[in-house]
């Protein structure tokens, strides 16, 4: 913890910063929500009394007490608003995803490195309690030879949010591709590192007018270690397959069911209440493997707890030049390379390799 909290300011207060980004900042010692930017209104003042707002991002760069911006602004702002904060000599957290093209990424990488401060993207589904789960499991090699991984996160809602830009195709970075696949690609490049060859097939299946991509099947492929991950997301899925699924040489894991910390944080709940981050026992996991010769283990898997909370604890150390930054710009650079990829692909028809 440094001597001080740092200083934060939050630029928008819209469904990111009220569910996640504001009260993950209120709950850590390391930070002190201090400003948001609101261009309409100050809904911020109602659950933090104390904040300063401020109505543009100028204002708020010219705040000197400032240690950390964090960008909550729909897609096409984010590139240039961590330029700008960056360039003012403040550190960056923006929100997923990184940009909307891996130019701009790859741009934002080297002025973070000229500039010395961190930048880091929120890939927070590190920390779902479903994925740790997976790789304390493959760390003790409980389904031998990892074969494949299905990742998927599906809804289902046949019409789409009135006046919501993420389902506005003329809106840059619109689209669930942009949405869940930011999340899903950012698990499997943690876990695997970035994929040889990328294949997808991306579609508006609800056809509605005017909407972007509401589907995609992307498959990452680690053909030198002989791994297949496929990521699917869908808004027609009304019977949720599992969440995950692992395949190994010796057995199979299964998970449904979504990290239950973005519904608790919904519900008022924050790191160091009772019960935040805890799957409920009907939602863990099944182990069907024979994880020793002659040992056969059919069964459910205690899922481990969920922990926002640790992303910001880790862009703190990282802000005191005391540990390396778990979510680098280069990955997130990385993910907005599969996204570009993977609509290739779907146009295409080919794949591409990374």
């Amino acid at each position: 913890m440094p001597a001080a909290p740092f200083k934060v300011g939050v630029v928008g207060f819209g469904m990111s910063a009220r569910v996640f980004h504001c009260p993950l900042i209120v709950a850590s010692a390391d930070f002190e929500l201090t400003a948001v930017v609101e261009r309409h209104g100050e809904h911020s003042k109602r659950p933090y009394p104390y904040v300063q707002v401020v109505t543009c991002l100028d204002d708020l760069l010219a705040k000197q007490d400032i240690d950390l911006v964090v960008i909550t602004t729909p897609n096409d702002t984010h590139a240039d608003y961590a330029k700008r904060v960056l360039l003012a000599g403040k550190h960056c957290i923006v929100e997923k995803p990184f940009a909307v093209n891996e130019s701009e990424a790859r741009e934002l990488v080297q002025l973070a490195h000229r500039s010395s401060k961190v930048l880091s993207v929120f890939h927070n589904r590190r920390w779902d309690g479903d994925f740790l789960t997976i790789k304390r499991l493959l760390e003790k090699e409980m389904l031998g030879r990892i074969v494949e991984i299905e990742s998927r996160f599906d809804r289902y809602r046949v019409v789409k949010k009135d006046n919501a830009w993420r389902e506005d195709a003329s809106f840059p970075g619109s689209g669930i591709l942009y949405d869940l696949g930011a999340h899903l690609f950012d698990q499997i490049i943690d876990l695997l590192g970035v994929p040889e060859y990328v294949t997808g097939t991306v579609r508006n299946e609800r056809q509605i007018p005017g909407a972007p991509d509401d589907s995609f099947m992307v498959v990452l492929d680690y053909t030198s270690k002989n791994i297949k991950a496929v990521c699917r997301a869908g808004m027609l899925v009304r019977d949720k397959p599992p969440r995950f699924t692992v395949l190994g040489t010796r057995g199979t894991f299964t998970k449904h069911g979504l990290d239950t910390q973005e519904d608790q944080l919904k519900q008022g709940l924050v790191p160091g209440d009772p019960g935040y981050g805890c799957d409920r026992c009907d939602s863990h996991g099944i182990l069907d493997s024979e994880v020793h010769p002659g040992i056969h283990i059919h069964g459910a898997v205690a899922t481990a707890d969920g922990r926002y909370q640790d992303y910001y604890s880790n862009v703190a150390t990282a802000m005191q030049n005391k540990a390396c930054l778990a979510v680098t710009p280069e990955q997130a650079a990385d993910v907005i390379r599969v996204i570009e990829l993977a609509k290739r692909s779907s146009v295409e028809r080919r794949s591409f390799a990374f």
